[in-house]
This record gives C-alpha cells, structure tokens and sequence, in this order.
C-alpha cells in the first residue's frame, strides 16, 4: 500500500478515535513524554542556551527517531502501518478534549457560576483565572480554542502528511516542549529559546492552514480576511496571531487585550476591534463548533494533498522505468 493511502487511512481512523473516545485517561502518551521531558531538564538545566537546545534535540529527537523506527518495523505490512498512523494520530490529536473543556466551562458561566469557571480554565490555558470576571474567562476559552485548534489538531496533520507517523509525532514532541520551556519565565526564558524557536517554525504552516480554513468555515469570510490582515501582525507569537485573528472576525468578536500569567501580565493588541464585540458566554459554542468544522476540513486537505504528492511521485517513477 502507498504511504499516502496510509496516511489517509490511518489519520481518519485517527481521528474518529478522537471524536469517540477523546484522550486516554490514563497512560496518555503525551504525558509520557512530558515526564521524560522534565527529567531530562532536570538533568540538564542551565541558564543557558546550549543545555536547551541539546534538551530539545534529546527530547524532540529522540521520540522522532522511536516513531521512524517503528514505522519502519511495519513499513511492509499494510495494516500494521494504517493501525500505528491511526494510534499515533490519536494520541497527538485532541480536538474533542479541547472542545469538552471549553464546552464545561461554557456551561459554567452559562449558569452563573464563576467560581467553577475558574477552576476549570487551568485546564485548557495558563492564564491566571483569579482576577478574571465572566468575559475574560469567555475571552481567555475562544483564545485557547482558536490557538489549540492549529497546535492539537490542524499542525499534527500537517506534519504527518508530510512526514508519516514521525511528523506526527514529531510535531507533538516540539508543541510539548514548547509548552513546558518555551515560556519567557526567569527559568526558561533562555533555556526554553530553543523549544519556542522550533515550534514557532514547526506551527508556521499548520497556522496559517488554521487561518485559511476559518476563513472559509466561519460564515464571514470578508471579516475574518480583514481582521486576519489588519491584525495577525502585531500579535507577539508569529503563529496564533493569523489564527486568533481569522477566527475573531470569523465569529464576530473582538480577542486579545491584557493577559495575566503567573507572575505577569501581557499587554496583548486587540483583535477584530474595529467590528467586534466583547465575547460572550455563548460565543464559546461558536468556538468549538468552528473548531470542528476547521478540523475536519484540514484532514480533507491534508489527504488530498498527501495524495496528489503520492500520485505525482508515482508517475515519475514510472516515467524512469
């Protein structure tokens, strides 16, 4: 079997797995990683950006090169190779655990309960939920869902149509490293340089599919391009500026603005201000269910792609024979 059938095979299979079942409870791979990744760190931690980026080649290559190992151990047996593409894309995706933590505290603040709002929004971003009333946790959730829908969903696919199951996992691995080093804390703000750097560039071009798809999923494709262009620049983080921005005109609302972090505040442009409104309660369903829409559509055309290169590859080696 071609390997771009078996990425197309293994990914939707992947992610119909995500969509029944969701993350493992128990036994995530993710978190598997994340443990080895801080023992790592705390082996090798410096003040320094050499000792960060040997942690990131460690970390980063090291589940890279297991992934090649064990898609090269199934390479010759199709339904192997379709099985390990199917687990590893559901082990990297988390698109339905995104949407039901949004969704909870969506409900949340649905029913005037602020103070489980807040408990709950450590568990999808890391803003300081404390000081937050009702809008800013609204605001803090479409925030998240609109950057994780391009870091848990739509750059993983990107990556495993170019690279099989060792972009997907690879891509995983430095969207993980980012998120435990990358950070600008006085620990981390020169031993993480290295993790933030690869993972600006490993979610360059899943972001801007993340934008793109918004654009065409939202229902104000003019609004959602105006914003995207007027805006995504001056957000500080190359990637989730075209992502927040596309999917604020998109929904209509206006996203960015003062952060509050551990130990800090951010002073963060407004997205969409011009037309936008403040985001409400409601709006975080809207989130979600663009986020699906965006999802599915980037396997689509994470396929298509992946296929087209296939049958390309395949003619020119049939015009050599």
């Amino acid at each position: 079997m071609r390997v771009d059938r078996v990425f197309a095979y293994g990914a939707t299979a992947g992610l119909i797995a995500d969509a029944a079942l969701g993350d493992p409870r128990r036994g995530h791979p993710v978190a598997g990683f994340g443990r080895a990744a801080a023992r790592v760190e705390s082996l090798l931690w410096r003040d320094d950006r050499g000792r960060g980026a040997l942690h990131t080649l460690l970390c980063a290559g090291g589940a890279v090169g297991a992934a090649a190992l064990a898609a090269h151990a199934v390479r010759n047996r199709p339904a192997l190779a379709v099985a390990l593409t199917a687990a590893a894309t559901w082990s990297v995706v988390g698109g339905t655990s995104l949407g039901r933590e949004a969704r909870a505290i969506g409900g949340a603040l649905a029913a005037g309960d602020l103070d489980l709002a807040r408990e709950r929004l450590p568990h999808l971003c890391g803003r300081d939920p404390h000081s937050l009333d009702g809008p800013q946790i609204a605001r803090a959730v479409v925030e998240s869902v609109a950057e994780n829908t391009s870091d848990a969903v739509v750059g993983a696919l990107v990556w495993g149509a170019i690279g099989g199951v060792p972009g997907l996992v690879g891509f995983r691995a430095v969207n993980t490293l980012d998120a435990m080093v990358g950070h600008k804390s006085p620990r981390h703000r020169r031993y993480g340089w290295a993790s933030a750097r690869l993972d600006d560039l490993a979610g360059w071009p899943g972001a801007r599919l993340t934008a793109v798809l918004a654009v065409v999923a939202g229902g104000r494709p003019s609004e959602a391009v105006r914003a995207w262009k007027a805006d995504a620049g001056r957000h500080p983080s190359p990637n989730a500026g075209p992502v927040e921005a596309a999917f604020a005109g998109a929904l209509g609302v206006r996203l960015g603005g003062t952060l509050a972090y551990a130990g800090r505040v951010e002073h963060r442009p407004v997205l969409n201000g011009e037309s936008g409104r403040d985001v409400r309660s409601a709006d975080i369903e809207r989130a979600v269910r663009l986020s699906r829409r965006v999802g599915l559509l980037a396997l689509g055309v994470c396929v298509v792609g992946r296929t087209a290169v296939g049958h390309l590859v395949a003619g020119r080696k049939r015009g050599r024979a």
